[in-house]
């Protein structure tokens, strides 16, 4: 009955007011920002570069977005970079906003690249203390080292996208990672090595080479009205940064990234090189399955393992019309690509050993297994602990 006379109320109300009423909500709802900063003041950072100043702090290199144009032709997004200095990263950030009046934003950053010799000469938590502190920042934005410094990298004209960072983060891609090349670190997973039992970590470290090309190719080519364009660069990250207790402590070639990524069980389509009768020939791994697994009982052993499954894929000579056929993989070519890896996952565990670095996680897994033999090596693990190597190569059916 009270709701009846309710809608009947309601309906007594004239339309008029109904509108004024909208109007008012409209007004108050539009004119409102709710604490937002205006997105005409806002900078979107898109990857942030940290190096060690030398005089004090930080030099912060940030890689804000911009429009390309307003046309169809011109569309797109661009990049400028700032520099900034400070006793910390958040003073750096200040410094930003105070000299552009742009309030930087790390939503959307995707990458934070460490100098050289940031990540050489100290723990480098100390500048990503503001990243994980950072609430509006996703903790899976990508890590990584570079050659030189991060300045002069982020401030590079990329050859195949229209900023550096973009062409950067490209390196990271799943299919990249599947054929071996390179590793990919998250600020997440990299911030879980350090504050857990190993204090350990790894990075892919970055290098860029020259590009030679026309003014008609390349990511963001020669624009309009410029009477020198930069020079071009495409990057690389087939080597890994090791660190341990957040320093850099090693650098793995090439060769060794390959063979970390077979121990840790990722390539799929990756190549694989041997030689038969001197010649040298590739093989694609279909099927790899690596692992490190810890022995605790009694005193720790480790067991380093891997199992790939093989095809001939490439000979550098010419071959015979049933040779390309059948794809056979000789008992000579087996034997070599097993030396081969089995040489190249040895240096891989010596290396990290050697320095320090607790690649594989084998004191999270004797802290998780037992806490008091934990405390009795965990000082002497790493060093003294012997080591089986079970390398095991088959060729598909």
């Amino acid at each position: 009955m009270n709701r009846n006379k309710f809608i009947r109320t309601l309906k007594t109300i004239p339309i008029k007011l109904w509108l004024i009423l909208a109007a008012i909500i409209a007004f108050s709802f539009l004119s409102n920002d709710f604490g937002l900063v205006d997105v005409q003041k806002t900078a979107i950072v898109l990857a942030a570069g940290i190096d060690r100043n030398q005089e004090k702090g930080y030099t912060l290199t940030a890689q804000i977005a911009v429009p390309k144009g307003v046309d169809r032709t011109t569309g797109g997004t661009s990049s400028v970079e700032f520099v900034a200095e400070g006793e910390t990263i958040a003073d750096c950030v200040s410094d930003i906003y105070c000299k552009t009046g742009w309030v930087p934003k790390f939503i959307f950053c995707n990458l934070i690249i460490l100098g050289e010799d940031t990540a050489k000469e100290g723990n480098v938590f100390d500048a990503f203390d503001f990243f994980l502190r950072n609430e509006y920042m996703s903790d899976g934005c990508f890590v990584a080292v570079c050659q030189g410094s991060a300045q002069d990298l982020l401030s590079s004209e990329s050859a195949i996208d229209d900023t550096s960072s973009m062409a950067i983060t490209k390196l990271f891609s799943d299919a990249n990672v599947k054929s071996g090349k390179s590793m990919k670190m998250s600020l997440r997973e990299f911030a879980i090595g350090y504050y857990g039992a190993t204090k350990s970590g790894y990075m892919p470290y970055i290098v860029q080479h020259k590009q030679e090309t026309n003014a008609s190719s390349g990511g963001s080519g020669q624009q309009q009205g410029e009477s020198q364009p930069k020079e071009q660069k495409i990057y690389c990250a087939e080597r890994t940064a090791l660190f341990s207790e957040g320093k850099q402590v090693a650098l793995l070639d090439p060769d060794d990234t390959f063979a970390f990524s077979l121990i840790e069980g990722n390539v799929f389509t990756g190549y694989l090189l041997a030689e038969e009768d001197g010649k040298p020939v590739s093989l694609t791994v279909l099927k790899d399955e690596g692992s490190v697994s810890l022995d605790t009982k009694g005193a720790p052993k480790v067991t380093v393992k891997v199992e790939l499954t093989v095809r001939l894929f490439n000979r550098s000579v010419p071959s015979d019309i049933d040779d390309v056929s059948s794809n056979e993989v000789s008992d000579e070519l087996k034997e070599n690509a097993q030396k081969v890896v089995r040489e190249e996952v040895e240096r891989v565990f010596e290396t990290s050993r050697q320095n320090g670095c607790d690649l594989f996680k084998l004191n999270q897994t004797l802290y998780r297994s037992s806490l008091k033999k934990y405390e009795e090596f965990k000082d002497t693990l790493l060093s003294a602990v012997p080591v089986t190597y079970e390398i095991d190569i088959k060729t598909a059916k």
